[in-house]
């Protein structure tokens, strides 16, 4: 019975240099980047727990919500 051909790794590890390279192409995210975005999930929050507490309309509930969206959508751009 013939025998099947060896297949090539298609994962080769890469090197340091390369690894390096790629990091120094992206800077890192402005601070007023990461402010923005925790502050939006923290209004979000805040705004969810006073909906409850003082038992506000579900206006106030889906502001809230879509403020720790929006927050959350920008933890995806961060680096």
């Amino acid at each position: 019975m013939p025998e099947s051909k060896r297949r090539k790794p298609k994962n080769r590890p890469q090197s340091q240099e390369v690894i390096a390279a790629a990091a120094r192409e992206k800077d890192p995210s402005p601070t007023w980047y990461v402010v923005l975005m925790a502050g939006l999930m923290v209004i979000g929050v805040v705004l969810v727990l006073v909906r409850f507490i003082l038992q506000m309309d579900q206006l106030v509930l889906v502001a809230g919500l879509g403020f720790i969206t929006v927050g959350f959508i920008m933890t995806t751009g961060y680096r």
